[in-house]
């Protein structure tokens, strides 16, 4: 240790070393982005040197990183939101190139909200420069509340009405119209939607109405089959609809996952896809493109997801405005054209 060792030395004691405000001095010790690498490491140095108990303080990453982010998924249906789902997975990999291009650090938090009180812990508790929550969940109100925090965060998610936060996310109500539209087309006639109920996957029900609407045909609510996020609710929920001879030419599903689930339904019961029942999923998953058949989606660009996640944290002046991304119809074998 340098000569002036002192464990109690104080914020003002390092702010009065290093000719800086106390707000820099902390900022710095909290390895944040707007504090230049040339003043932290001076900072650190200084903290270093007078026994300044700075290190708990630091993010979990090694110092020297340009910044920090931390990801949080909310609570979904009463649990924490599977990190093992291919969708998120591949989304994570976007965030984590991202933070790699701008010599970012990221961590996946242990903490999954379900609460305003949740969401408070989640901001100011974290080591990080800001954090990413994947999805909001039902936490909508919450994270309004929550950005008179001045809490520098983003959603991965769906546009709310009344959103005073900032989101990143696709254009559901487009994406689930453009898949319904396109059986449609194919003459389907009895389109089912299969989804979750998060904000997301009802905007894309939405699109699927409107859809429906435009190609004046029959709303059925016995088409419309709530889900879990997960592959064999939905096939559990499709087995449960074929045993119950309840007739369908067609699925929306408002993820892959979902749609790859109806499709193992459909082929236990000896129906052909797309001869019997033509798919359209939603995400364009790596395991989309694997399938058997290959699976018509609607693509979310998770690159450029991730790009402005991550530069909505980083940024020096970031924009707070929330992106709608495009979506694209990706047409293969389970629709049959």
């Amino acid at each position: 240790m340098g000569s002036s060792s002192n464990s109690n030395t104080t914020l003002q004691d390092l702010a009065r070393l290093a000719g800086v405000s106390i707000s820099t001095v902390s900022r710095a010790l909290n390895d944040h982005p707007l504090i230049s690498m040339r003043t932290k490491q001076r900072i650190w140095a200084l903290a270093r040197d007078h026994d300044y108990p700075f290190r708990p303080y630091m993010p979990a990453g090694p110092i020297g990183a340009e910044g920090s982010i931390a990801v949080v998924t909310p609570y979904m249906r009463g649990r924490p939101l599977p990190l093992s789902h291919p969708f998120f997975l591949e989304l994570l990999a976007s965030i984590g190139e991202a933070a790699r291009s701008r010599a970012c650090d990221f961590t996946v938090s242990h903490v999954a909200p379900s609460t305003y009180d949740d969401l408070v812990t989640a901001v100011t508790t974290s080591r990080a420069s800001g954090v990413i929550f994947l999805g909001q969940s039902m936490l909508h109100e919450e994270l309004n509340r929550l950005v008179a925090t001045n809490a520098r965060f983003v959603v991965w998610g769906a546009q709310m009405p009344g959103q005073k936060y900032c989101s990143v996310g696709s254009d559901n109500l487009l994406g689930g119209r453009r898949a319904t539209l396109h059986l449609a087309r194919l003459g389907r006639r009895r389109i089912l939607f299969v989804g979750s109920t998060d904000p997301e996957a009802m905007q894309r029900r939405n699109g699927y109405l409107e859809a429906l609407r435009e190609s004046e045909l029959e709303a059925d609510p016995k088409l419309i089959i709530p889900v879990d996020f997960e592959f064999e609710s939905a096939e559990t929920a499709v087995s449960r609809l074929l045993r119950r001879h309840v007739a369908f030419d067609g699925i929306v599903a408002s993820s892959d996952l979902i749609a790859l689930g109806a499709i193992r339904a459909l082929r236990r019961a000896g129906l052909s896809v797309p001869g019997d029942v033509s798919v359209v999923g939603y995400d364009d998953m790596l395991l989309s493109r694997l399938s058997t058949p290959t699976l018509t989606t609607i693509r979310q660009d998770t690159y450029e997801a991730g790009r402005q996640l991550v530069a909505r944290i980083l940024d020096p002046a970031p924009d707070h405005h929330s992106a709608l991304l495009p979506t694209d119809l990706i047409v293969r074998e389970s629709c049959g054209a």
